[in-house]
């Protein structure tokens, strides 16, 4: 019948997409699996069980490369889906001028190649980059506190002076506290105008007059963007945030351009800890695999959680 015969059809024109997903996706998922259940250093290789994964539960570095992921997932995450939801809803507003403008330059840290960003925070937080430049101008800037005999000047440079800005500069980078913090501000700088545009997208089929009618019942801003923009942009932030997690959980690029881990591996991410034990060291593909299924266990229970909890269709 004619409908069996687009049946057919369809399934031919999906066939080629399916066979080029189960080749480039499932089969190395499967491979990987494989691998993870084997013991050896390079191609040496012999079948051990599941020894790889208690290994893992022993392994203090990976708990630490764990918990720093865990880490950014739990401080970076939500700052920046606030704020990339903050600057879809300024930029959704019809009477804005120079919008497409705005939008732009807030987008244009996601076009940015990853090793060349984390390559400019490097040298912005260097012991001689622009932040402990700007640090050192306050410390020597003359402000004075209203109505108080102290200056501004003398508690900043107290400051300065005990972290050692104003001789050698703060080193953000060998401390473990800041270069954490400068990891989270790069991610923030260059992942939230990239969330933004799904919001903004979101924001576009949403009727104008909508909030106008929010508007003559007396409706606030801020009762309006609670009340109708975050309920109806529900499944859209419910996206962000499976995307956000998956990729903050494989976070790389910024560990090992930024910090390469340190001081020490208080820095270092899980993928950062994987790509060590595959081509850094001693290769042990084994060992490597059986954490990266366990890094693909995590990201789906998290979104399997974040969709229970989100959608409740």
């Amino acid at each position: 019948t004619l409908a069996k015969k687009h049946n057919l059809t369809g399934w031919a024109f999906l066939l080629p997409a399916t066979l080029l997903i189960g080749w480039m996706s499932f089969y190395p998922m499967i491979r990987a699996f494989i691998l993870s259940l084997q013991t050896g250093m390079g191609v040496n290789l012999s079948f051990n069980g599941f020894a790889n994964y208690a290994r893992i539960l022993k392994d203090p570095t990976f708990k630490q490369t764990l918990f720093n992921t865990f880490f950014y997932l739990i401080v970076q995450v939500p700052i920046m889906l606030v704020l990339a939801l903050m600057f879809a809803s300024m930029l959704n507003n019809k009477d804005l001028r120079f919008k497409g403008l705005f939008r732009t330059c807030i987008f244009l840290p996601c076009a940015t190649s990853l090793v060349s960003y984390a390559m400019i925070f490097r040298s912005l937080f260097a012991n001689d980059g622009f932040i402990n430049m700007v640090l050192r101008s306050l410390g020597m800037s003359p402000i004075m506190w209203f109505g108080n005999a102290w200056t501004a000047r003398a508690v900043i440079n107290s400051i300065l002076i005990k972290l050692g800005i104003l001789s050698t500069g703060y080193n953000f980078l060998g401390n473990s506290a800041s270069a954490k913090i400068v990891i989270i501000l790069a991610l923030i700088w260059r992942w939230t105008g990239y969330n933004m545009v799904f919001y903004l997208a979101g924001l576009q089929n949403i009727e104008y007059s909508v909030y106008e009618a929010a508007k003559i019942d007396g409706a606030s801003p801020m009762q309006s963007f609670f009340k109708i923009t975050v309920p109806l942009l529900k499944p859209t932030i419910l996206l962000t945030a499976i995307t956000s997690t998956n990729g903050t959980l494989q976070l790389f690029d910024e560990s090992l351009n930024l910090t390469n881990g340190g001081p020490g591996k208080s820095t270092m991410t899980m993928s950062h800890y994987i790509y060590n034990i595959s081509f850094k060291q001693s290769p042990n593909f084994g060992y490597a695999a059986a954490m990266s299924i366990l890094i693909l266990i995590m990201v789906a229970i998290l979104a399997i959680l974040q969709m229970k909890v989100g959608d409740e269709r």
